[in-house]
């Protein structure tokens, strides 16, 4: 049988918890911490804590998901807590590095994850005095370039996020059916869709005026939701997103994450061939260690627009022909290429006219 776990804010919070106690109450030692899950009841494990100096301690979990495909297993997660006079607020919480933050800045700790902080800490706050919580996940920036975390706006590290505190095993195709059913929904009011990649799909989206009701969460599962919307008849869907994500779907591979395959520098490497470069211009981009370094050193040469075109163009083709084969429907696919700052660095034809419907 499977084994449940915590998420990943239950350690946080263990982790600020503890360190507030050893804080307050000046202790020896501190083993476990209890934690309100709202409304169970978890004892958590502490391995590590200190004071750092009178008006601060720093304290350490180490994530345990359970029987979950979870990448957070056996992460550290320090707390860095500091007292100081009462402000405007009694509690206030930061983004530590490792831990993400929003498009606007804000640290990415969501509802449920606060919700647990204010249960367990707000309790023990002296009245005269404020309380700041640093979370750090010293793992969580390299973690992040695993997840599909920048697709959801997520940037520089992992998210405290969720709706519950304990972890259940779930599955790939439980969250591919979460973004499926999301946009069955979205297809009834909007036809033309907008499948945006990453956290500077996003941006460039905004800066675009495209509403929300129109975009739709893919994750790397782009294949299976151009089927999807093929299945249900939308009119049309503009693919806008980064780079280095996209062009997968120029080589046919339609599930993007890293796990299963990659191929980017091999599928410039043909885009700059068909494009007019030499062999010279294609072993550049070979010995590329990304596709970030491949596009500035083809920006460099004089043919970055000329691949990167190609490149979108091949995109929206190799999408029509995916979703006529497995939907067997005709659905237009537009493409806009963006690099990781959100600067627009090609687009195909048929993107400004599905961009138009937006206007």
């Amino acid at each position: 049988m499977a084994r449940t776990g915590y998420t990943l804010p239950v350690f946080a919070v263990a982790a600020a918890k503890a360190a507030l106690i050893y804080l307050c109450e000046k202790m020896d030692s501190l083993a476990t911490v209890e934690i309100d899950l709202l409304p169970d009841i978890a004892e958590i494990s502490i391995p590590q804590v200190a004071i750092l100096d009178t008006h601060s301690a720093l304290a350490i979990t180490i994530s345990e998901p359970g029987d979950n495909l979870d990448l957070t297993r056996n992460t550290p997660i320090w707390a860095w807590v500091r007292l100081s006079p009462r402000q405007s607020q009694a509690l206030i919480l930061e983004a530590g590095e490792g831990l993400g933050k929003t498009s606007s800045g804000e640290a990415a700790i969501y509802n449920y994850a606060r919700r647990l902080f204010d249960a367990n800490l707000l309790p023990l706050i002296p009245t005269d005095k404020t309380v700041t919580v640093s979370i750090i996940l010293p793992e969580g920036r390299q973690l992040a370039q695993r997840t599909s975390n920048e697709a959801f706006g997520v940037l520089e590290g992992l998210s405290l996020l969720g709706t519950s505190g304990i972890s259940q095993p779930l599955s790939a195709a439980d969250y591919l059916e979460e973004f499926r059913l999301q946009l069955q929904q979205k297809v009834k009011t909007c036809s033309n869709l907008v499948f945006c990649i990453g956290s500077n799909g996003m941006q460039v989206a905004q800066r675009l005026n495209i509403p929300e009701t129109a975009i739709v969460q893919t994750g790397n599962w782009i294949g299976a939701m151009l089927v999807e919307a093929g299945l249900y008849q939308a009119s049309s869907v503009l693919l806008l997103g980064y780079h280095g994500k996209l062009i997968k779907l120029a080589g046919g591979i339609f599930n993007t994450s890293s796990h299963l395959a990659d191929g980017k520098l091999e599928t410039m490497s043909a885009a700059v061939v068909a494009s007019g470069g030499d062999l010279e211009t294609v072993k550049t981009v070979l010995a590329s260690k990304t596709a970030d370094a491949a596009q500035k050193k083809l920006l460099e040469l004089g043919f970055s627009e000329l691949v990167f075109t190609h490149l979108a163009t091949k995109i929206s083709q190799k999408s029509q022909v995916y979703v006529q084969k497995y939907a067997n429907y005709n659905l237009k696919v537009g493409t806009i290429l963006c690099d990781r700052q959100g600067a627009i660095i090609s687009q195909d034809s048929l993107a400004s006219e599905l961009i138009s419907h937006f206007q």
